[in-house]
């Protein structure tokens, strides 16, 4: 995850301790991270969307965690420390006890956030989730208008969703945008970043695809398109620098966008460059990602390196506490990723951005090629960009 804020503009962000070793209560290194962990409490959902990682829509999948189980697996995040909780799904807000877990969370001093399409969020459930003390809200958007409906696979999901950040707005809750670069919402990019203008829209992030789930029906983005996008997000982080407007702004899930931001401050002779290099280096992009610095637990229990990857299973909170599987872990996967750069394949093996990139996102390269080690297919920097130096 690469905050451009923090990079670009040098104003401080809430994570930056965990991202870039900056700031109150920073781990001496980015390895020392404990994982976020992304908690897919259902799988059930009142959307199809094209892109959807967990494959959900909207019937019930038995199985999933008892309310008993559920405060077990909060008691075991709270008493290891993980630095963040988020909740989402399937769409987390049709979990029947979604708010009393949120609530219980919090009430044991975890750090919690939710991922959500807003579809069932009205004024009076909005004031309840700035109540319990939800960080950060995060609402997906895929496009304007009918763009998003059909992405989202029911008409009328874009005006839900532009009510959602309204009522969060209007009780003081802290939102923010997730979009998922494809070529339907590319296409849509300016609009979605006037949108946030208009809105006020607190923090965006934007992801780049993961082929999982649905997601693997999805066209590959070329390259090109990857980096105008990420050029077109740059631009606007800078503009909204220069007007003083409040916006976070991070992309996510393509560690070789730090590569290309400092080739960009490298062109341009920017006074930020060793900073961000520092930053960078620091953080390690995919050095300290899924299997590190991220988890997931999905409905059913079991625990994977991230929520892209849930064909992987490390273990159930049903036999063992998160925290043992993660600490203790029995797949060997677990301990690849941990010693990533040992085992990278092709271009990212002999990248000169394996410190800053950290070799990609690995899931790609995984459903790609069935090997995790090999080159991620995701990654648009040049043969002669990537290539070492001397």
């Amino acid at each position: 995850m690469l905050n451009l804020t923090t990079l670009l503009s040098s104003v401080p962000q809430p994570a930056d301790a965990l991202r870039y070793g900056k700031g109150h209560g920073a781990p001496t290194t980015a390895g020392e991270r404990k994982p976020i962990v992304v908690w897919n409490i259902t799988r059930r959902c009142n959307l199809r969307c094209l892109h959807c990682y967990s494959d959900s829509e909207g019937r019930d999948y038995p199985g999933e965690l008892s309310w008993d189980e559920c405060r077990a697996v909060v008691d075991d995040l709270a008493a290891y420390g993980v630095p963040g909780l988020l909740l989402s799904g399937g769409e987390p807000l049709a979990h029947p006890r979604v708010e009393d877990l949120a609530a219980y969370a919090k009430g044991k001093g975890l750090r919690v956030t939710l991922s959500t399409n807003g579809t069932l969020i009205h004024r009076e459930r909005a004031e309840r989730l700035k109540e319990i003390g939800f960080a950060y809200v995060g609402i997906s958007l895929d496009g304007i208008g009918a763009t998003h409906d059909h992405f989202r696979g029911r008409e009328g999901a874009f005006q839900k969703a532009v009510e959602a950040f309204r009522h969060c707005r209007a009780v003081g809750q802290r939102v923010g945008l997730r979009l998922t670069l494809t070529r339907h919402t590319i296409g849509d990019l300016e609009n979605i970043l006037d949108f946030i203008e208009a809105e006020g829209i607190d923090r965006v992030c934007f992801y780049h695809l993961v082929p999982s789930g649905r997601g693997v029906d999805l066209a590959r983005v070329s390259p090109d398109a990857l980096r105008g996008a990420v050029n077109s997000i740059i631009a606007r982080v800078r503009r909204w620098e220069r007007e003083k407007r409040v916006c976070e702004v991070l992309t996510v899930a393509q560690p070789a966008d730090a590569a290309h931001l400092l080739l960009r401050l490298e062109a341009e002779n920017s006074p930020r460059l060793e900073e961000v290099r520092r930053l960078l280096e620091w953080n390690g992009g995919g050095n300290a990602g899924p299997g590190i610095g991220i988890a997931n637990i999905d409905s059913q229990g079991r625990v994977h390196p991230d929520q892209f990857w849930q064909d992987i299973d490390l273990g159930s909170v049903r036999e063992r506490p998160f925290s043992e599987i993660w600490t203790k872990p029995s797949h060997p996967l677990l301990g690849e990723l941990r010693n990533r750069q040992a085992h990278l394949k092709g271009r990212c093996g002999a990248c000169r951005w394996i410190g800053i990139c950290g070799g990609g996102f690995r899931v790609r390269a995984w459903r790609a090629t069935g090997d995790a080690w090999e080159s991620d297919p995701g990654c648009y920097l040049t043969d002669a960009e990537v290539a070492r130096v001397g």
